[in-house]
């Protein structure tokens, strides 16, 4: 069956433009309802909460039902109308209780994807950044619109711009048609066979490492921005230009693959993700340094991102792809995530940005360090066949 490649892409699409209307402006939607930065860090750690629990329950019964993209369209519908309560409620207990029930659903819906893209590519699993490439777009055209919308408008609109893009990823998955899985591609290991090897466990460590410390990024660095006099055009466009090298980075991702192993591209990716926490941290009232972090978003995500996918679709098989993607979204962007923002969430009012973008310097050597001695010396130098 040929690969249907704009229904998977135009599901990235959707998928990552919601992001970039909630992620880099969420902070300031909060703020702006009345929360202190302890609230603010506390409410984005309930955001990515239940990426511990929900992916692998949604994972376990899409591995064990082939029914995926049925649990995805349940998932994704559930999520538009739930984020839908934003708009009723007002105090702190009601909007930690509909941010809980709405990243259950929609924490769920990325890692199942992700595994129905892989199952449609089958042995063309190098061009999975062909198709990904496709969500940063859309979060480049979110998160831009977005900013120039909140220059004239109130921060308060925010909520119809995220409903509207859950609607339209729902959509999407309407038209997506499943992927069957080949009774030869399925192997006989058992999950705890694969959990147990050192070099899986180092992975997700690392994994966990760099997630705790793209935290303060995702929850406080528009507030950062802010504070040091940037307009939100201005934190838009900073936001974008990171996304756009990570769609560069997707472009040719395909022929990196071909010549560097995934090992090599983690270490560097992960060397470059503490040169830019680190600029970051120090130089925020310089537009040019701030300009050049940005450009390192294609290693520090993009390059880090997709080195996980392919090590994940390698260390897991068929048999266990669904848990396996849903392992890697919940202990990096799940136990990663939340250690992040309650880090970043207790420190920054105490002791500022520069020392919070610090520590994410300095957990992204010490995951060099463990992708260095354990990561991918012995088995995974070199992707599956792609020519």
């Amino acid at each position: 069956m040929a690969i249907p490649y704009w229904r998977l892409s135009g599901f990235y699409f959707f998928y990552f433009a919601t992001v970039g209307g909630l992620l880099p402006y969420w902070s300031l939607y909060l703020k702006d309802s009345g929360f202190n930065a302890i609230q603010i860090g506390e409410l984005s750690a309930l955001l990515i909460s239940t990426k511990i629990v929900a992916p692998n329950i949604w994972g376990w019964i899409a591995d064990h039902t082939g029914k995926s993209l049925r649990l995805i369209r349940l998932a994704s519908l559930f999520a538009a109308l739930v984020f839908a309560g934003f708009l009723i409620t007002e105090h702190y207990l009601g909007f930690a209780v509909v941010t809980l029930v709405f990243s259950f659903f929609w924490n769920a819906v990325l890692p199942q994807f992700e595994a129905v893209t892989l199952f449609h590519l089958k042995e063309h699993a190098y061009r999975y950044s062909q198709i990904r490439l496709w969500g940063s777009v859309g979060f480049i055209i979110t998160v831009l619109s977005t900013g120039r919308l909140l220059d004239t408008e109130p921060v308060n609109f925010l909520p119809w711009v995220v409903i509207g893009l859950l609607g339209l990823s729902w959509l999407v998955t309407l038209l997506t048609p499943e992927a069957n899985i080949s009774s030869s591609n399925v192997c006989s290991v058992g999950l705890g066979q694969i959990l147990k090897k050192p070099e899986v466990i180092a992975f997700f460590v690392v994994n966990i490492l760099v997630q705790m410390a793209h935290s303060p990024y995702y929850v406080f660095y528009s507030l950062y921005l802010k504070s040091n006099h940037y307009s939100a055009t201005v934190t838009g466009l900073l936001w974008s230009l990171g996304v756009v090298c990570e769609i560069v980075l997707f472009i040719y991702m395909s022929q990196l693959l071909k010549n560097v192993s995934l090992r090599n591209i983690l270490l560097v990716s992960l060397l470059l993700s503490a040169m830019r926490w680190f600029v970051i941290a120090w130089f925020p009232e310089t537009l040019v340094l701030m300009t050049l972090a940005q450009l390192l978003h294609a290693a520090t995500f993009g390059g880090v991102h997709v080195a996980a996918i392919h090590l994940v679709h390698l260390y897991f098989g068929a048999e266990h792809q669904g848990k396996g993607q849903a392992l890697y979204a919940s202990l990096s962007f799940g136990i990663g995530g939340i250690f992040g923002s309650l880090y970043s969430g207790y420190y920054w009012e105490s002791l500022g940005g520069r020392f919070v973008y610090s520590i994410a310097a300095l957990l992204c050597i010490l995951a060099w360090f463990i992708c260095y001695r354990w990561v991918g010396r012995k088995n995974t130098q070199k992707v599956y066949s792609i020519g």
